[in-house]
């Protein structure tokens, strides 16, 4: 989920089952870039949310998806210490996943490490890529599905 001013939101589960928020967001004035875990509940009918984890997307030395042949939610963060992440699905874990790369394009520049993702969903240049990727993750996943029906049901003589 996008916001404005480059706000990437996905829904991680951490830490005892609790739902947090995941969220990056450039800090303009000092070129940092902030990643942040809200913790996210109701009070009756009022949400509340408070800053629980902060790290600077400096300090980030690795991100990894765990396996990238497998459609998996987990992934891992490495700053001084690693933090085992659940996204809300897998295509939220992509999103994630760009969406740091790309901040760090932008405001770092620096040798970033992002392993177990399968580079066609990661990268601008591939075929699959335009403003709706995880769209076209989904439509390239249900033309393969759909191709391996139609080979099922036809019958070779």
């Amino acid at each position: 989920m996008k916001f404005q001013n480059g706000i990437s939101k996905i829904q991680a589960v951490f830490r005892n089952k609790s739902i947090f928020l995941l969220c990056s967001l450039p800090l303009t004035k000092s070129k940092e870039v902030e990643i942040c875990m809200v913790k996210h509940w109701r009070v009756d009918r009022e949400e509340k949310y408070e800053i629980v984890e902060k790290w600077f997307l400096k300090d980030l030395e690795m991100i990894d998806g765990k396996e990238a042949d497998t459609d998996n939610p987990y992934f891992d963060m490495h700053f001084h210490k690693v933090y085992n992440m659940e996204a809300y699905s897998c295509a939220s874990k992509y999103t994630f996943a760009r969406t740091l790369n790309k901040l760090n394009a932008m405001y770092l520049k620096k040798d970033f490490k992002v392993v177990n993702f399968d580079d066609t969903y990661l990268n601008d240049d591939s075929i699959w890529s335009s403003s709706n990727r995880d769209f076209l993750v989904v439509m390239r996943v249900c033309f393969y599905a759909s191709n391996l029906l139609c080979l099922s049901l036809c019958r070779f003589s």
